[in-house]
């Protein structure tokens, strides 16, 4: 956890007030929290899991196993997808 002084504009203050009883949450400091959590996805990516990424190159190779390198012709593809 971090803790950070801030400067709110009036507006800034009126959203998070809203924010905040919108989701009855405890404080405003939640409710940065929740704005963040909301919008944030916006500016920032999530960080993969170790696990998620070990799951993906576990596919992969199977996937590769199976299929070697060999690349899907294009009209394959097209009965794949409808056309």
């Amino acid at each position: 956890m971090v803790d950070a002084r801030v400067e709110l504009s009036k507006y800034s203050n009126k959203v998070l007030t809203v924010v905040k009883a919108k989701y009855d949450l405890k404080d405003k400091s939640q409710a940065i929290n929740k704005f963040i959590e909301t919008y944030g996805d916006n500016e920032v990516e999530h960080e993969v899991k170790d696990s998620y990424v070990k799951k993906l190159l576990e596919i992969e190779e199977k996937h590769f196993k199976k299929y070697g390198f060999r690349k899907m012709s294009d009209k394959k593809l097209d009965r794949l997808f409808g056309k």
